[in-house]
């Protein structure tokens, strides 16, 4: 798994360093920016989160592995 850093440190996946401790990352095109993918403990992904989409560019991603801290 490479070293995935995070800047949201109200995530339950952040961790020291700006580090992302997740097991899994799902990143996606803004377009399904309000999909509810869940994810197992495990870090498989479950629903359709298999498909494939293009982005030109970096802002019209996002992160679907955020999880806020309780």
């Amino acid at each position: 798994m490479p070293t995935v850093k995070c800047n949201v440190a109200n995530c339950t996946y952040w961790g020291e360093g700006n580090n992302c401790v997740a097991d899994a990352i799902l990143v996606e095109i803004d377009k399904h920016a309000n999909k509810d993918y869940k994810m197992e403990a495990s870090g498989e992904l479950i629903g359709d989160a298999k498909h494939k989409d293009s982005a030109d560019k970096s802002a019209e991603t996002c992160c679907h592995t955020f999880k806020q801290k309780q």
